[in-house]
Parts: structure tokens; C-alpha cells; sequence
């Protein structure tokens, strides 16, 4: 059986992702942080459509906490053939003139660093460098590292950014050992993360600054991820999906 890891899987694009995976056939791994009863929940949900699936706790900003988790998904049955980079964090819209160190050294460990480790402990497994079987990693980056968030975020923008060059680099990497590594770039998204920036509403706000005149779903992201973790995208790396309405 084909594992997939889906980190931030508790709840919105993450949720729907694992949910859309499980239903494709592939025994999830539900990382969550803090989240621990969505990450229950949707197991179950998962379990009550035939699915397989587990929830596994991990602050993917610990690197110790990262590698406990690889070690644990390794005692489960199957070969993990897929890793869901998608959990992030983001905090309140200010400007970076009222930004403290704290601030960004967590942005930057969540966000980037966490995302970092978790492709290298699945290289080490999916690699045929390491005796493994070939893969795909899918990297949630966002709109945001093209353009800049300013006034809101550019920390978060800017990790995003740091995401996209690692998907370019890491694509070419590991071509020649059997893993693919792609990315999806969503633009304005109706998820709870917007409440982390302290805008619950913003989708709303901002949408008609879209070209399509409305917000994304987690739906339509997580169809985008399904497809480059799958076969039908099997001669497409280095790429990247713009989820964002023309944006």
C-alpha cells in the first residue's frame, strides 16, 4: 500500500487533501500540531468512507520531532511514495518595521526549516540513492512569494519564496533518483489561516481584486495536489500550479 504524508493535515487544504488521498487509494498519515481532535475526527471520517488513515502528532519546526515521526510512519504497513509539505504557520498582518525577532524565527522555522527536514527524511526513504523505490513531494507555497504581501505579511510571503526556490533546486536534485517534486501556489483561499493574520474575512475583502471575481476552496487546491503527488503528472518536476483565480 502507497503512504502518504500530508503535514498540517488537520484542517483546511491539508483536510482536503488527505481526504481526497485516502479516497485515491492511499493510506494517510494525518500530521497535526496542535489541532488533535480534527486530526481524530477526520480519521474517522476518512475510516467511514473505507479509507485508511492515522493521525500523528509532530511541530514539524522541531527537527527531533520530524525525525520521531519518519521513524514512527516507518513501523506502518506500506511505502511512503508521497510527502504533502503543506503546514505553516501565519501570524498577525503588520508591517516588518514592527516585526520582532521572535516573530520571524518562528515564521521562518514553521514555514521554512520544518518543510526542509521533512523532504529530507522522505528523500532518505523514497530515493533509489537509498535503495528506495522512487516518490513525489508536493510543496504548498502560495500567490504570496510573487507578490510580496506588503503591509500584511512578508515574512510569510518571504518564506514562501524560500519554498519555491527550494522546489526548483531539490527538483533537479533528485530527478535522476525517482522522486518529483512539485509545487501549488494558492492564491486567495476561504481557510481558517486567514484568522491567524487576524482577518477572519479577508478572502471576502480582497476578492474582487481577483480576476475571477471570487475566493479558491480547499477542494479545488487539493485536486491540484493529488494530481502531482499521482502518475499522471509522471513527467512533470521543477513545476508549479497557480491556484488563484488569474491572480
Amino acid at each position: 500500500m502507497k503512504k502518504m504524508l500530508v503535514t498540517g493535515a488537520s484542517r483546511g487544504i491539508g483536510a482536503a487533501t488527505a481526504l481526497l488521498a485516502a479516497e485515491a487509494g492511499f493510506f494517510v498519515v494525518i500530521n497535526y500540531n496542535k489541532s488533535k481532535d480534527e486530526a481524530v475526527k477526520l480519521v474517522g471520517d476518512i475510516e467511514a468512507k473505507g479509507g485508511k488513515a492515522v493521525a500523528m502528532h509532530a511541530d514539524i519546526s522541531k527537527e527531533a520531532a520530524v525525525i520521531e515521526m519518519f521513524s514512527s510512519i516507518d513501523q506502518l504497513p506500506g511505502t511512503l511514495t508521497s510527502l504533502i509539505n503543506n503546514a505553516g504557520i501565519l501570524e498577525p498582518q503588520m508591517r516588518l518595521d514592527s516585526m520582532d525577532i521572535a516573530r520571524l524565527e518562528r515564521i521562518f522555522a514553521a514555514n521554512i526549516t520544518g518543510q526542509f527536514v521533512c523532504a529530507r527524511e522522505a528523500i532518505k526513504r523514497m530515493s533509489t540513492r537509498y535503495g528506495g523505490k522512487g516518490g513525489t513531494i508536493v510543496n504548498v507555497s502560495s500567490v504570496a512569494s510573487l507578490t510580496g504581501s506588503p503591509n500584511e505579511y512578508i515574512d510569510y510571503a518571504a518564506s514562501k519564496g524560500a519554498i519555491d526556490a527550494m522546489t526548483i533546486g531539490l527538483s533537479k536534485e533528485v530527478a535522476a533518483e525517482g522522486i518529483r517534486v512539485n509545487a501549488v501556489r494558492p492564491g486567495f483561499i476561504y481557510t481558517d489561516i486567514h484568522a491567524s493574520g487576524g482577518e477572519p474575512g479577508r478572502v471576502d475583502r480582497v476578492k474582487d481584486s481577483v480576476p475571477m471575481r471570487r475566493g479558491g476552496t480547499v477542494e479545488e487546491v487539493a485536486e491540484a495536489i493529488l494530481w502531482l503527488a499521482g502518475d499522471k503528472s509522471s513527467f512533470t518536476t521543477g513545476g508549479f500550479i497557480n491556484i488563484s483565480g488569474g491572480r
